[in-house]
């Protein structure tokens, strides 16, 4: 079956017959019935996972519009990894919340599926119909909480804007279409080639109008407006969920068609992208200084990372491109660790959100705080986690390719950056509670996931060779 001209598609292929099961099994679930749907997603990731790992180095592709090369594939097996622990942290906070279990699982598996289609589509067209699957998807999950006003706002914030950034999108392709007479990113890539480096101002408005439609997915300023009311109002896992692989899906697209098919137009759309890398560094740090709630602050941490990955695409070297890739997988388990603990930690009638609502947890809760510690410090960048690496490289691509300016307010902004990560840990030690706080029970296998991610951030920030040399050579296959 690998062989065949469907290999490039098993992946999602999987996911998205998981996603089907979990619809056929929540139309049979009786009210008030517990059936193990997430287990269906995890099978399904499961084995989307091993396809991956037996397509790697194969360079598969399925009717022209997908292919499966290694840089795809990277992406593939971190959004595997991201559906995998989403899951393990939705097990019992979908119940504590009273998410429909059925509807939530669907919706999660193909936005993954979504996700997977973006990373390793070779078309604009494909590309654009991927990156609708999954937004639609997220659209619904991020208002699932169908009773809660700070869900119904974010939720609709989150779908105004996307529609408009879809349009601007999908008129970036068809001025595409319009000039190369194709969407296909390599037949674009050789027109512009082809055409000199005169570029006319139809290739120009083609190129930002598809340079808005990632920047806003990637929560870029000044696209970046949805993205504290969305993470504010969705469910805690969900946040955790759409800031990691939405980011990955959306960065593995944009890589693919700016460093490839527009690569020709460079000297054009590279001072665009360093202006918005500077500003969403800046903004992000700034903004998430004055937060008092955890997930607001995350979000413009999100979107501070977001500018991070911006400088790897500005440097667009060989240790930027690899770079992207590792920073994306380590953002991933960091993250998601992040918002495991605190979806863990809330209750049906009183969120766990509130940067008070972390004081005392050391005396209350030692392994979860330890564990947050961990989280906290690898979002700022200390070593020895994989956050220190990760921004390492993206700073050192930047001053190869001669941009020291990014590099410099990088660091300023990752060093301010600390002190509103510093402030949780301080809470967890450092403070008295001031009242008795809830205490829900946290599974083993939740907490197996939260262990598994903080080894991992360890492993990857003390021997990344291996993983980086990985990036790398999955770069090189399309650049």
């Amino acid at each position: 079956m690998l062989d065949s001209s469907f290999a490039a598609i098993v992946p999602m292929l999987c996911v998205t017959l998981a996603a089907l099961a979990a619809m056929v099994a929540e139309s049979f679930r009786a009210k008030g019935e517990q059936m193990p749907i997430g287990g269906l997603g995890v099978i399904g990731l499961g084995f989307a996972l091993l396809g991956s790992l037996l397509l790697w180095g194969r360079n598969a592709s399925s009717f022209g519009l997908v292919r499966a090369d290694n840089f795809g594939l990277f992406i593939t097996i971190t959004l595997c990894i991201v559906g995998l622990l989403t899951i393990a942290f939705s097990s019992q906070t979908i119940r504590r919340e009273g998410l429909p279990v059925g509807e939530y699982y669907t919706l999660m598996l193909f936005a993954v599926a979504g996700m997977m289609l973006m990373a390793t589509a070779s078309d604009l067209l494909t590309i654009f119909l991927a990156l609708e699957i999954l937004s639609i998807s997220i659209y619904v999950l991020t208002g699932l909480r169908r009773d809660s006003p700070h869900a119904i706002e974010g939720a609709f914030k989150y779908f105004l804007l996307g529609a408009f950034a879809s349009a601007f999108f999908l008129y970036g392709t068809a001025l595409t279409y319009t000039l190369t007479g194709s969407t296909r990113l390599d037949r674009i890539a050789s027109w512009m080639a082809a055409s000199g480096l005169n570029a006319s101002p139809m290739m120009l408005a083609a190129a930002g109008l598809l340079l808005v439609g990632f920047a806003f997915k990637i929560s870029a300023v000044p696209f970046h407006m949805w993205t504290p009311d969305a993470y504010e109002g969705a469910p805690t896992v969900v946040t955790g969920f759409m800031s990691t692989g939405v980011k990955a899906a959306a960065f593995a697209a944009f890589a693919r068609v700016f460093l490839s098919a527009f690569d020709p137009l460079r000297a054009d759309w590279v001072p665009v992208l360093w202006g918005i890398a500077m500003l969403t560094m800046i903004l992000g740090t700034v903004v998430g200084v004055a937060q008092s709630n955890l997930k607001r602050m995350l979000a413009y941490s999100s979107i501070a990372h977001g500018g991070y990955l911006l400088v790897g695409l500005v440097a667009a070297n060989e240790v930027g491109k690899a770079a992207i890739l590792f920073y994306l997988l380590v953002y991933a388990v960091t993250n998601l660790g992040a918002f495991g603990i605190i979806a863990l930690l809330s209750t049906a009638d009183r969120p766990h959100e509130e940067l008070n609502d972390f004081k005392g947890l050391w005396y209350a809760r030692p392994a979860l705080a330890g564990l947050m510690t961990v989280f906290m410090l690898s979002l700022g960048g200390l070593p020895p986690t994989a956050g220190f690496v990760s921004k390492w490289y993206i700073f050192s691509a930047a001053v190869r390719s001669g941009h020291y300016d990014l590099a410099i307010v990088g660091m300023l902004s990752s060093v301010v950056s600390v002190f509103f990560y510093l402030r949780v840990v301080v809470m967890m030690y450092m403070a008295e509670p001031t009242e008795a706080q809830p205490r829900p029970a946290i599974g083993a296998v939740p907490f197996l996931a939260l262990v598994v991610s903080m080894i991992a951030l360890f492993y990857l920030g003390i021997l990344p060779t291996r993983v980086l040399d990985l990036a790398a050579s999955s770069v090189s296959t399309i650049f």
